[in-house]
C-alpha cells in the first residue's frame, strides 16, 4: 500500500511494507529515488534493523543461544503500521512479534518518521527498548539515489579535503583491507571501479554531509550528523548511488559472534528510547 506526503510541491511516497521511501519528486516532477529495477537492485530505500550488513554465518550468539538473521535484518521486509499522518509528515511503527522474537529475542518498537520541509526530507528513527534489560541493536538507512546521466558525470563533495579511510568488503564481511579516498577541492569523481569490491564502509566517519554533484552542480545533499558510520555503494553498471548513514556494520571474518561484542553495536538501556535523524536535501 502506498502513502503520500507533500510540501511546497515536493511529493514523497512510501510503502507500509518496510516503511520504505520509494519516491521523492520535486515540483517539476524530477525523481530523486532509484526506481527499484530488480535487474540491478529491487529496493529503493530500505530500513536496516536490528542489524546492519551481514553477520558471520548469518548468525549471532546471545546468552549462549544461537540466532539467525539475514543481511540487514528483518525490518525492511515487515509490514509497519501508520501511527500518525499529516499533509507533510508520517510516522510508521513496527513492534516485536512471535516471528521476530524467534530471530531477535527482544521486545521493541521501531518508529520511522518522515517529514517534508520545503526542499528536504527528514527521516527520524526511534528505537524503544520495552525490556527490563539492555537491548543490543544496529540501525541504518539505505537510500538509493537515481542518476539520470552517465555515472562518470557525477561526483561527491565533502565538507573538507580530509582523506577518508574506508574498509573493503570480502564476501559481505568487513575485511582487513582498507583504502583511502583522496579528494580534490573536497570532491571525489565517481567511477564504477571504486565499487568493484562492493560497498565502501567508513567506521566513525568524520564527514557528516555529502553532496552529489551532477556535472559540477549540486543535486542531492545528505546530512547525517547523528550517525557514526557510513556506507557508499552501487552495483557496477547501475544508474544509482546509495549514501547510507549507519549505526553499525557487517561482521569481520574474525568475529566471535557475540551480539553484545559486535563491532558498531548500540546498547539501549531498559525502557529507554534511542533517536537519530538524517536529511535528504534536493536541488
Amino acid at each position: 500500500m502506498h502513502t503520500i506526503i507533500s510540501k511546497s510541491g515536493i511529493i514523497a511516497r512510501f510503502l507500509e511494507n518496510g516503511a520504505e521511501l520509494i519516491s521523492l519528486k520535486n515540483h517539476s516532477g524530477k525523481e530523486y529515488i532509484w526506481e527499484g529495477n530488480p535487474k540491478f537492485w529491487g529496493k529503493h530505500s530500505p530500513v536496516l534493523f536490528p542489524i546492519v550488513g551481514t553477520l558471520k554465518n548469518d548468525s549471532y550468539l546471545y546468552n549462549n543461544q544461537q540466532y539467525h538473521l539475514s543481511r540487514h535484518g528483518f525490518a525492511r521486509d515487515r509490514e509497519f503500521s501508520v501511527l500518525s499522518k499529516s499533509e507533510n509528515s508520517i510516522v510508521f511503527s513496527l513492534t516485536d512479534s512471535d516471528e521476530t522474537l524467534n530471530v531477535y529475542p527482544f521486545h521493541f518498537e521501531l518508529q520511522v518518521e518522515y517529514t517534508l520541509n520545503e526542499n528536504s526530507l527528514k527521516t527520524r528513527y526511534r528505537v524503544i527498548n520495552k525490556n527490563d534489560f539492555e537491548m543490543p541493536f544496529s540501525l541504518g538507512a539505505h537510500p538509493a539515489f537515481a542518476l539520470s546521466e552517465n555515472f562518470e558525470d557525477y561526483s561527491l563533495k565533502f565538507e573538507t579535503n580530509q582523506e577518508l579511510a574506508y574498509h573493503l568488503l570480502d564476501k559481505d564481511l568487513i575485511s582487513d583491507q582498507t583504502s583511502t579516498l583522496h579528494l580534490t577541492d573536497k570532491t571525489l569523481t565517481l567511477g564504477y571501479k571504486l565499487f568493484e569490491n562492493d560497498a565502501l564502509v567508513f567506521k566513525s566517519v568524520p564527514a557528516k554531509k555529502i553532496t552529489i554533484l551532477e556535472n559540477g552542480k549540486p543535486r542531492i545533499k545528505v546530512g547525517f550528523s547523528d550517525f557514526p558510520d557510513l556506507g557508499i555503494w552501487t552495483k557496477v553498471g547501475a544508474p544509482f548511488l546509495c549514501i547510507e548513514p549507519w549505526f553499525g556494520y557487517s561482521d569481520s571474518a574474525a568475529s566471535n559472534g557475540n551480539l553484545i561484542e559486535k563491532g558498531g553495536i548500540q546498547i539501549l538501556n531498559p525502557k529507554k528510547t534511542f533517536e537519530a535523524a538524517f536529511s535528504i536535501e534536493i536541488f
